[in-house]
């Protein structure tokens, strides 16, 4: 036991020394090293101080090269400087120069101005030393010789005078006939729109006559449920595969002719589809009314109208006047419109935007009291559109004074269109009784075959029988036709006359 401890004490006390002689070699080591580290730390602070002497030694160095830089370009400057106001000087004694020889020029012609003034002075003396002379010598002053001598002119030439100015007269007249004819006739030729006379009726095609039964109904409740809601009339008849709706309101109308169409596509007519195809033809109707809208604006080439005045514009595609379609007369006006005023140096845009919209009042007319123009006023100043379009449409009909170039314009389109042969129903008629008329005048002849009226009855051909007549009689008979065309009809212009005698001898050989 005794030995035991000993060896442990002995363990205990050579572990001591190691460590006491670890640690003493630790210290050493630690101290070699600090000297070391202290040494190289001189070495990077030295090295440092020499970088910064050099860093140093380079900016001093370049700043003396700016500073010398900028002294010879502030010297470069001062050259320039005194060389322009060595210019300058030159200039400004240039101009002293000039200044003076302006200043003895100008004193010059005020010597001269004052020798002319002079020489007109002594010339009107004279003149008047030479007026006092001859009126002396005459016994007349100088306004009485004057008269004396006016009125020896106007005598002499009076009828010369007169004859002149009645020529002059004339010809003016002439001339501007003859251009306001060519100006209306290029509008015309510019835009030749075609006519379709609007009538009272629409025709619904069917397939076969059963369907006339089931679109009457039983006890008639179809045909009444139709009637009732389009409030158009509906006429089943014994014409072959074919329904008549008739209506003076174009709007009911093809209300119920798309209504009846669509009836027929789907095959069930009973009340309760009825109201469903005619709620269906009211939006279609609706529809193709926005849709005739934005292409009349489209096609004339107007912007800034508001979406419901273009809406109450496509409503007049479903409205007549006189027969003639309100939407195509109104887009033949604007375009009319626009070539006279391109001729005549008006507002292009400003007419066509009228004459578009002069007929607008024609779209509600029958739903609002007064004319159609204080209602189209009514319409255009509740969206906001200009009062220059306002005057230059309210006179389509004079009902208003012209105030504008663009107003007469309007009106002038207005009537072309209106009253082009074919345009509207009357005219249509009034122009084939005139026709008809003058033929009948001709065929009044016994002599006569046959008559025809062409180039719009402005001539007329006539065929004789050549057995009553002779050439001699031939030229006779156009004679006296012309006679009673001027008697018995009325007309513009001139007609011509053409008689032809004709005689041709068949033969056969055999």
């Amino acid at each position: 036991m005794e030995i035991n401890l000993a060896i442990v004490a002995g363990w205990f006390l050579c572990l001591a020394g190691g460590s006491f002689l670890g640690y003493y070699a630790r210290q050493t080591i630690a101290k070699n090293q600090l000297t070391t580290a202290e040494g190289k730390a001189l070495k990077i602070v030295e090295e440092a101080e020499k970088k910064a002497q050099e860093v140093i030694l380079k900016a001093k160095n370049k700043a003396v090269d700016i500073l010398e830089d900028v002294r010879k370009k502030e010297e470069e400057r001062e050259d320039q400087t005194r060389r322009a106001e060595a210019r300058l000087e030159k200039k400004e004694e240039a101009l002293d120069v000039k200044v003076k020889e302006l200043e003895s020029g100008n004193l010059a012609l005020e010597k001269k101005v004052a020798e002319i003034a002079a020489i007109k002075k002594e010339i009107d003396e004279a003149r008047k030393q030479e007026l006092k002379r001859l009126e002396k010598i005459a016994g007349l002053s100088k306004d009485d010789a004057k008269k004396i001598l006016l009125q020896l002119t106007e005598e002499e030439s009076a009828e010369l005078l007169l004859k002149r100015i009645k020529s002059l007269e004339i010809e003016g007249r002439d001339v501007l006939e003859k251009k306001a004819r060519d100006i209306m006739t290029y509008a015309i030729q510019k835009y030749a729109g075609t006519h379709s006379a609007d009538v009272t009726t629409s025709t619904v095609s069917i397939a076969s006559d059963e369907v006339k039964g089931r679109i009457i109904g039983r006890e008639g409740r179809n045909i009444k449920a139709l009637e009732r809601l389009t409030g158009i009339e509906i006429i089943v008849d014994d014409t072959p595969e074919a329904i008549v709706v008739s209506g003076f309101d174009p709007i009911r109308r093809e209300i119920a002719r798309i209504a009846i169409e669509k009836l027929m596509a789907d095959g069930r007519i009973h009340p309760t589809k009825i109201e469903e195809a005619v709620e269906f033809a009211k939006a279609e109707i609706n529809n193709k009314i926005k849709e005739a809208g934005e292409a009349a604006v489209y096609d004339v080439g107007v912007v800034g109208l508001e979406p419901k005045l273009i809406h109450i514009l496509g409503r007049l595609r479903y409205r007549t006047s006189y027969g003639q379609n309100a939407l195509l007369h109104s887009l033949e006006v604007a375009h009319l419109s626009g070539a006279l005023a391109a001729e005549l140096g008006a507002d292009v845009n400003l007419a066509k935007k009228s004459g578009l919209l002069h007929d607008i009042g024609k779209a509600i007319d029958h739903e609002v009291q007064g004319t159609h123009v204080e209602i189209g006023i009514k319409i255009l100043e509740k969206f906001n559109v200009g009062k220059d379009i306002i005057n230059a449409m309210k006179s389509h009909h004079e009902d208003y004074p012209f105030e504008t170039p663009e107003s007469m314009i309007i009106s002038a389109a207005d009537a072309i269109s209106a009253s082009r042969p074919g345009a509207r129903k009357d005219t249509l008629e009034n122009y084939l009784k005139r026709l008809e008329e003058l033929e009948a005048v001709a065929n009044s002849f016994p002599e006569v075959e046959k008559t025809y009226a062409i180039q719009a009855g402005r001539e007329i051909r006539v065929f004789v029988k050549p057995d009553k007549t002779d050439d001699l009689g031939a030229i006779k008979l156009s004679r006296s036709i012309a006679d009673k065309i001027e008697k018995e009809l009325k007309y513009p212009g001139e007609i011509k006359v053409n008689v032809i005698r004709e005689t041709r001898v068949v033969e056969y050989a055999r």
